[in-house]
C-alpha cells in the first residue's frame, strides 16, 4: 500500500519553459537555440546544464545564476508554470489519505517560490535546502526521513532516469516514471527504465488509481 508519494519538480510539477527561456534571454542567445541544445544534451544522456555551456563556452553557471538574481532577473514561478494536472492530482491524493511531498533538485529560492504557490502538499523541500542533490543516495535518505513511511510504501515520481528512477529504486522506494518533458519522452521506452519503474504514467492523475489499486 502506498502511504506517501514524493514528486520531482522540473518537468514533473513545473514546466521548464520559463527556466530555459530566461537563460536564453540572459545569455542573449535565441530561445530556440537553447531549447535545441537542451534536447541534444538530453539525447546524449548529459546534464541539462551542459546546454548552457554549449551556448556560452566557459560559462560559470553558478556565478551567472547569482548575477541574474542581483540584476532582478532571477528565478520566478507562478501558476502558469504548473502543469494542469498538478493541483487536481495532489488534491485527490491527499483526500485519499496519502502524504504528498515535493522534493527535487532545485535551489532554496525555488523552494520559497513553490511554497508561495500554496500547493496541496504536506512538505516542499529542495536539494538547495538539504545540501545534497539527486542522484546521491543521501538525497533519498532524506526523502525517506520526511516520507514517514517505509520505502516499500513510498512512491517517487519523476521524469529523469538517472536522477529519479534508478537512484530511487536503489534506495528501495517504489518508482513511477512520468512521460513528460525531454527526459521523460526520450527515455520512456528504454529497456532499463521499463525494468526499473514500478509504473509508467502519462499524467499525474493516474496516481490515484495506483493508490487505490
Amino acid at each position: 500500500m502506498i502511504e506517501t508519494i514524493v514528486f520531482d519538480v522540473g518537468e514533473t510539477i513545473t514546466r521548464d519553459d520559463r527556466y530555459w527561456a530566461s537563460w536564453a534571454d540572459w545569455l542573449n542567445v535565441p530561445r530556440h537555440t537553447v531549447s535545441a541544445l537542451v534536447g541534444a544534451v538530453v539525447a546524449q544522456g548529459h546534464d541539462n546544464a551542459e546546454a548552457l555551456r554549449l551556448a556560452r563556452p566557459g560559462i560559470d553557471v553558478a556565478a551567472e545564476y547569482h548575477a541574474r538574481e542581483a540584476a532582478g532577473r532571477g528565478e520566478r514561478l507562478d501558476e502558469s508554470d504548473l502543469y494542469d494536472d498538478v493541483r487536481p492530482a495532489l488534491s485527490a491524493l491527499r483526500q485519499a489519505g496519502v502524504r504528498v511531498i515535493v522534493a527535487g533538485n532545485q535551489t532554496s529560492r525555488a523552494a520559497e517560490l513553490l511554497r508561495d504557490l500554496d500547493l496541496p502538499a504536506d512538505l516542499i523541500a529542495t536539494s538547495g535546502e538539504w545540501g545534497v542533490a539527486k542522484p546521491q543516495p543521501e538525497f533519498f535518505r532524506r526523502v525517506l526521513e520526511v516520507a514517514q513511511a517505509a520505502p516499500s510504501a513510498t512512491l517517487y515520481v519523476g521524469d529523469h532516469p538517472a536522477n529519479d528512477v534508478f537512484p530511487a529504486k536503489a534506495a528501495g522506494l517504489r518508482v513511477a516514471h512520468l512521460r513528460r518533458g525531454p527526459w521523460g519522452h526520450l527515455w520512456a521506452d528504454d529497456p532499463e527504465v521499463v525494468a526499473a519503474a514500478d509504473w509508467r504514467i502519462d499524467t499525474l492523475t493516474q496516481l490515484t488509481e495506483i493508490v487505490r489499486g
